[in-house]
């Protein structure tokens, strides 16, 4: 198991196989993937064909990752950076059980993703998108420092596109 980094409270490390079920009960609540733009898997198999697929470690070094705490090993989602080759950037984005919302781990695990692709994989900026109405996202994004650039269509929702750079990052 390779553990990327550590918060307070978690972990996050690489997908692995095992991570399938879990994978497939994040994605079966229709709250949890409402604004993401994703089906459910049909079933356990299917996602993990999705994780045996996922190749963004090797080709880009980085991506998203498994979400686990540190008190129990559980997964509680995930989150990480994600490289979008159309658009030429790299976002952070998370997901978790809906039972952990509102308990500060998606700001917690976004800015440790965030400080890891500044300082090891010297992004010049990072950015996210969120539906409009994703008010709870649009939330973690603003405490992690990302500030609204424009509107934009993203997976057939209208979202708005928000966006760090490294040098207001250093700065403070």
């Amino acid at each position: 198991m390779k553990v990327i980094l550590q918060t307070e409270r978690t972990y996050l490390r690489e997908f692995l196989p095992s991570d399938a079920e879990f994978f497939y009960s994040l994605n079966l609540d229709p709250e949890v993937i409402r604004y993401t733009g994703d089906a459910p898997f049909a079933n356990i198999a299917e996602a993990e064909a999705f994780i045996e697929a996922y190749d963004q470690y090797r080709v880009n070094g980085y991506g998203r990752w498994a979400v686990c705490s540190k008190d129990d090993d559980s997964f509680m989602g995930f989150c990480g950076l994600k490289y979008h080759p159309d658009e030429d950037l790299t976002e952070v984005g998370f997901r978790f059980y809906r039972e952990l919302w509102n308990q500060g781990f998606a700001t917690e695990t976004a800015k440790a993703c965030i400080k890891l692709g500044f300082e090891e994989f010297n992004l010049a900026a990072i950015y996210a998108h969120a539906d409009r109405e994703n008010h709870g996202s649009i939330r973690v994004l603003e405490k992690c420092g990302l500030s609204f650039v424009k509107p934009i269509e993203y997976d057939g929702h209208m979202a708005n596109l928000y966006r760090l750079l490294k040098e207001d990052y250093d700065a403070n």
